[in-house]
Formats: structure tokens, C-alpha cells, sequence
């Protein structure tokens, strides 16, 4: 079954080869080979690699783990994509957000292909010996095909600095004489790693969040209110909401927490984050969480949130406590989605009352969800769109490692947000202008650019 980056990118070329400005020297027929050409290009990944990492655990037994690396494009560069150590990882989910990374990279124009990797295991689970091991094990079976030129891992869901320290001392060990700073990104600074690069997706999240509906709008104010289209009309009775806007976030890892916080600290929206939820428990405040105080204690309990009253009266908090769901059907304005994919869906996006959708995760709506919410007129800002921030840093953290000297923490963040108001302001303007949803006009923009890479490399005949 086609997934939803599939059925985008199908779309996304059929506008583009109705569009006669677009390469418009290709014609007729040839220009229907040319686009058959790319669809199958970028409908398929380049290569899937797979293994069994063998890992003696410390009560004795042996497991045996899958663990996978999907190199779907390399166009515009070496491939590039975070590997995730999760339970449910699979191969098609590493196929599609191997793609979604193609297209991601494309769209911020990063000078990177599209990869993912994963490995089926929940952390938790394991000694930190061991998940020494499982990352050393995943270098030795993936070795000849990663690199600094070739494929650059970087942190995920469920990993870290720590691992891709482990990492890139492997690569290193069985690499010897070969550069490696560049091998895996999101490293610790201590070993090459880039100032801000923790916190960058979660701020870049928040980030394209605040200048669309501060930045773009109060811009453009007086030519969107002249627009008839849905969304336009959407995102003007939010600005103009006379209350706090009420913001929540599902997922308070390492990407919720930072684009929660970038929401606490913002002065340039009137905005309360009231709410906030983990793999356990869901809390609720109306008037506003001391988003601090959650960070600390997730911070000092192993990223859990707190689940009972004694907890939270201990911190001096006040708060309903909710099923870990009850996040996504609140009556807030604006729902940061930062936790796993595939948690709006046809059974249950009719429930869901936020009239702005933030895609701080890959994939978090399918698309049958989506279809939804574009009809009833709720803009979703995508995920390639959003969660870029993590890239982005990672492609500064590549090239100070390769020019041996590094930012300030200010140079960082002044690039990535200067990256991602580039975007913005390439795609924003053609949203407001037709319409289409966000995630197509997205999609669009990055298939043009990797089409045209791929026709002036020779690559669709």
C-alpha cells in the first residue's frame, strides 16, 4: 500500500507537469517519460540495507536485533537522516522517513540526500553497557557504506549525543587515518559536536510556527484578509483571538521540551502553553504550566513527566492529570505534535479541536487524518516544513567538523533561523496564493528543486 509520501509525491508531479512553465522546454511525450521518471526515481529508495546486530546481554543470553539503514536519494548530496531506536521501528517506516528526510533536505535546500536508520529496541530496556554495544555493533555491520561522503547519521527518536559519540568512536577505531568529525552529527561538543544542535529542532519547530503567525501575517496582514481561501481565514481569527492563545504539546522529549519552552519564552505571540504530555500522562493547566520547572524534574526522572497530585504539589504546580491521549482533544487553539507518527487518524481526528497543527514529529497525521483537517479548513504546518531545525544544525555541525573551528551558539541559531525564513518565505507566499494545502505546496517546492537536479544530471532518460 502507498504511504503518504507516495500519494504527495504523485500529486506533487502531476501539478508540476501540468505546470508549462516548469521546464518547458520538455513536451509531449518526452515530458511524460521525464516525469514517469523521477516518479520512479523518488517513489523508490536507492538502497536498503539490513542487518541482525548480534549483542551478548549482561544476564547471560544473546539477542539478536534488526537493525536497518534505507539510503533513498543521494542527488543533491551524501545521504543524511537520524537513526532511531525504537520498538516499533520497521523497514517501511525507515523507507518513508528515509523520503521524507529527500524531501526535507530539498525543500530547506540543504546540501544533503535523504537516509534514515533504525533499530528495533526499546532503550529503556537495556544496560548502558549494552547500548554501548548495540551502537558499536551497528557501525561494524553498516561501516562500508557510511561516511562523511557518503552517509552522516545523526540522533533520532530515542537517541542522542551519547550514541553518536559511541559511534563515531567506532567509525574512528576501524577507520583509521580516514577524516571522521563529519561521520555522525549531534555529537557531544566535546567530540566535535555543534553548539545548539540539541535544541534545534524543537526551537526550529516553534519557530516556523511564530513566523507564520506573527512575522508572515503581520507582514502581509492587509493582502491574506483580502484572500477567500480557508486557511487564510483560519489563521486570521486565530491572530486575532483578544485571550492568550492556548497551546499544547504531545511529546516532551528532547524536541517538545525545547519547542515548549521556545513557546514559555515567546514575546512575540500572546501565548500560554497549556498543556503537555508523555508516553505516560497527559497535564493540564488553563492558565499555563511553568514549562522550567516540568523540564527540570523530566530532566532529574528519566524524561517522564510527573503522573501523581504528591508530585505535582511538591513542585508547586497545579494541574489536571489526563490520560496521556486526552492532549490531542483539548480545546486549544494550536497542537504542536512532537511525539511518535501516526497519532491523528481516521478514527480519531473528528475529535481533535485545534485550529493549527504543528508537525514537530515525522509523520505524526495520516493521510486520510489530513484529508480531514484540510477540509474543515485546520492549517497543518508539515513536517518537513517544521522539524528541519535538527538538519539544519547537523549540516553546520558537518562543516565546522570538516573546516576544524566552530560557532557560537549565537552564529548557530542566527543561521538556522535565517535558513528557515528562506523557506517560509519561498512557499508562504504560494499558499496564501491558491488553494492548496501547506504540505502540498511544500511538497511541490521540493519536488521542483530535486526534479530539476535530476533532469540537468542526465538522470531521466
Amino acid at each position: 500500500m502507498a504511504s503518504q509520501t507516495d500519494i504527495i509525491i504523485q500529486q506533487s508531479l502531476q501539478s508540476l507537469m501540468g505546470d508549462i512553465t516548469y521546464l518547458p522546454t520538455v513536451t509531449d511525450q518526452h515530458r511524460e517519460q521525464v516525469f514517469q521518471s523521477i516518479a520512479a526515481i523518488l517513489s523508490t529508495p536507492n538502497k536498503v540495507h539490513k542487518a541482525f546486530l548480534r549483542i551478548p546481554l549482561q544476564n547471560g543470553t544473546v539477542q539478536r536485533i534488526p537493525a536497518y539503514r534505507v539510503q533513498h536519494n543521494d542527488t543533491l548530496g551524501p545521504y543524511k537522516g537520524g537513526i532511531r531506536f525504537h520498538e516499533h521501528v520497521n523497514e517501511a517506516e525507515t523507507i518513508n522517513l528515509a523520503a521524507l528526510m529527500t524531501l526535507k533536505n530539498a525543500l530547506h535546500e540543504v546540501p544533503f540526500g535523504g537516509g534514515k536508520g533504525g533499530i528495533n529496541i526499546n532503550p529503556r530496556d537495556y544496560t548502558e553497557k549494552e547500548l554501548n554495544l548495540i551502537c558499536k555493533k551497528y557501525v561494524q555491520n553498516f561501516n562500508d557504506i557510511l561516511g562523511p561522503d557518503k552517509d552522516i547519521p545523526a540522533p533520532d527518536l530515542g537517541s542522542g549525543e551519547r550514541e553518536m559519540d559511541w559511534m563515531m568512536a567506532e567509525y574512528k577505531s576501524i577507520n583509521p587515518g580516514k577524516a571522521y568529525l563529519g561521520s555522525f552529527t549531534g555529537k557531544s561538543i566535546v567530540n566535535g559536536g555543534s553548539l545548539g544542535r540539541k535544541e534545534a529542532t524543537g526551537r526550529g519547530v516553534y519557530f516556523t510556527f511564530r513566523y507564520l503567525l506573527h512575522d508572515f501575517l503581520v507582514r502581509e496582514h492587509e493582502q491574506i484578509k483580502q484572500s477567500t481561501q480557508v486557511y487564510a481565514q483560519t489563521l486570521l481569527d486565530i491572530s486575532n483571538r483578544p485571550r492568550p492563545l492556548s497551546l499544547a504539546f504531545q511529546g516532551f522529549g528532547n524536541v517538545g521540551a525545547a519547542a515548549a519552552l521556545e513557546a514559555y519564552n515567546c514575546s512575540h505571540i500572546n501565548g500560554q502553553v497549556v498543556a503537555v504530555s508523555d508516553r505516560n500522562v497527559t497535564l493540564y493547566c488553563a492558565d499555563g504550566l511553568p514549562i522550567p520547572k516540568l523540564i527540570a524534574f523530566a530532566d532529574a526522572n528519566r524524561g517522564d513527566l510527573p503522573t501523581e497530585a504528591e508530585q505535582l504539589e511538591a513542585l508547586g504546580i497545579t494541574a489536571e492529570i489526563l490520560d496521556r491521549e486526552a492532549v490531542l482533544y483539548l480545546d486549544v487553539d494550536v497542537l504542536f505534535l512532537v511525539a511518535l507518527q501516526d497519532q491523528l487518524r481516521q478514527d480519531n481526528v473528528e475529535r481533535v479541536q485545534a485550529k493549527l497543527i504543528v508537525e514537530g514529529a515525522n509523520a505524526p497525521i495520516t493521510g486520510e487524518a489530513d484529508q480531514v483537517l484540510s477540509d474543515k479548513g485546520i492549517v497543518v504546518i508539515p513536517d518537513i516544513l517544521a522539524n528541519a531545525g535538527g538538519v539544519i544544525v547537523s549540516y553546520f555541525e558537518w562543516l565546522q567538523g570538516r573546516e576544524t573551528q566552530f560557532y557560537s551558539e549565537e552564529q548557530v541559531y542566527d543561521q538556522l533561523f535565517n535558513k528557515m525564513e528562506q523557506t517560509m518565505n519561498s512557499v508562504l507566499p504560494l499558499f496564501f496564493a491558491n488553494s492548496q494545502p501547506l504540505r502540498q505546496n511544500c511538497y511541490i517546492h521540493a519536488m521542483m528543486k530535486l526534479s530539476t537536479a535530476l533532469y540537468r544530471q542526465g538522470k531521466l532518460f
